[in-house]
């Protein structure tokens, strides 16, 4: 260990454990919406006490992933058309938002870094089944990065976070309403549309073609999870 650095305490490696491990769970669908967690079940699937369970369960009550219940514990987060519509709507205003302000100020290194995650995500399929689909965590990795790195430059650390936020709970929305090709659409063409557009330092092209994304993609999930 380093001179001068205190040792992370393991309390905080275990909370952070079952935060992640919870939050996956969350984010794929294993754990359904509206899922009673139990801290007993949660701390043998996890397999930490029950201290860090809590812990991590308020941190996705704050992350809007789990619900507090009064006196009853905790809950996996509910999913609503409406909620999906609204969710869709400020994360459409706060990217337009945070998209400008990255074109505006965003420097040659940022470029550099959203030209270099595109190439990234352009490198792996989505998919990792043959004749039918079976998402690839890789890509979806890579996919959020690029998303991340398109914004990295706005200057607000705040709006970068709830960005983020709003990122992961599409990704749930998208998981749960079920995994699926979009056969009729080329994701990294729109992916590619986008990037050149703000690398261009075209903010009302690249806002269009972003959102233009986001809706497509809504579109679709909102008629999967109507059905």
């Amino acid at each position: 260990m380093s001179e001068g650095l205190d040792p992370i305490p393991v309390q905080g490696t275990l909370t952070h454990k079952a935060y992640c491990n919870l939050r996956a769970d969350i984010l794929s669908g294993k754990l359904e919406p509206g899922k009673k967690l139990k801290i007993e079940e949660l701390r043998l699937s996890v397999g930490t006490g029950a201290s860090p369970i809590r812990e991590a369960l308020s941190r996705l009550t704050s992350d809007g992933l789990v619900d507090r219940l009064d006196q009853r514990g905790f809950r996996v987060a509910d999913i609503s058309l409406e909620e999906f519509d609204d969710l869709l709507q400020a994360r459409c205003w706060l990217e337009e938002r945070a998209l400008r302000e990255a074109i505006a100020h965003g420097e040659a290194k940022w470029e550099e870094e959203l030209v270099l995650s595109f190439y990234r995500l352009s490198r792996v399929p989505r998919s990792t089944g043959g004749d039918t689909f079976a998402a690839n965590a890789e890509w979806e990795k890579r996919h959020k990065d690029f998303h991340s790195a398109l914004l990295s430059a706005c200057g607000s650390p705040i709006l970068i976070r709830y960005c983020k936020q709003l990122y992961d709970q599409n990704i749930r929305y998208r998981n749960i309403a079920g995994t699926v090709a979009y056969p009729t659409r080329n994701v990294i063409t729109e992916h590619q549309e986008i990037m050149d557009a703000t690398v261009d330092r075209n903010a009302d092209l690249a806002v269009e073609r972003l959102l233009s994304h986001y809706k497509n993609t809504g579109s679709f999930l909102r008629s999967t999870l109507a059905d």
